[in-house]
């Protein structure tokens, strides 16, 4: 498995981003009713107080506004970081098998298909190098034989081989 970092975390930004901004819009709807609830339940408190109910009615809107802002300028772009560091886990395997698999396609011969450590879809990876195997293995026969023959030599045949064998 290849140990090196990724430098740049939005390899498919537009599938990244679309992933981020799921967890930021549900992240941003669990504020928007944490806040509606606490406004439901506080009123309710407020309103059955003998005394300075109303006041703190007032005061209310301003102190859960603050702290609605204060939690989406804290946790939104929190989110929004967790997304990227999570995304690219997959994003980035993804990007290595289109690679991959367009080496293949030009007729390139690439060794197995490897992801970094702690990527996500290893077992598709696995999958990938088990179907290109005999692709792989296929080639290094090819490059064995390449090898062993000396150059300027006469390639063996088929007829050649059928003889040696005592066959016609």
């Amino acid at each position: 498995m290849a140990m090196h970092r990724r430098k740049i975390k939005l390899i498919r930004p537009r599938l990244q981003l679309r992933l981020i901004f799921v967890f930021v819009g549900m992240s941003a709807l669990s504020l928007i009713l944490q806040y509606l609830l606490f406004m439901s339940v506080l009123t309710n408190q407020a309103l059955g107080m003998p005394n300075d109910g109303l006041l703190l009615l007032d005061e209310l809107n301003g102190i859960l506004g603050f702290v609605l802002a204060g939690s989406f300028a804290v946790l939104l772009p929190l989110t929004f970081l967790i997304g990227v560091l999570t995304t690219h886990r997959l994003a980035g395997p993804v990007f290595r098998f289109e690679a991959y698999l367009k080496q293949v396609l030009r007729g390139e011969k690439p060794g197995p298909c490897q992801l970094r450590k702690g990527d996500e879809l290893t077992e598709l990876c696995d999958l990938i190098n088990q179907v290109t195997e005999p692709l792989r293995r296929s080639e290094d026969a090819v490059q064995a034989v390449a090898g062993s023959i000396e150059p300027g030599a006469a390639l063996p045949t088929t007829q050649g081989a059928a003889a040696a064998h005592g066959k016609d």
